[in-house]
């Protein structure tokens, strides 16, 4: 039986920096490596959130990227 092993965690936020000559969004990405395994959604929205307080731009979107190893 395989199974996948956590190797990593990243916390991407996607920003609104404006609005282009079409009139559609243009988002601009941030991503945070080396984020630990075992934080919560509440936790990392938290932390986003506090990020995003720092910034000009708006928050549009945040993102929980894992990566795993598959051992089988």
């Amino acid at each position: 039986m395989a199974q996948a092993l956590l190797e990593g965690t990243k916390l991407r936020l996607v920003f609104e920096a404006g609005i282009d000559d079409e009139g559609k969004p243009i988002l601009k990405a941030k991503t945070f490596s080396n984020v630990t395994k075992a934080a919560t959604a509440d936790q990392l929205s938290q932390a986003a959130q506090a990020i995003a307080g720092l910034c000009n731009d708006q928050l549009n979107k945040i993102e929980r990227n894992d990566s795993s190893e598959i051992i089988g």
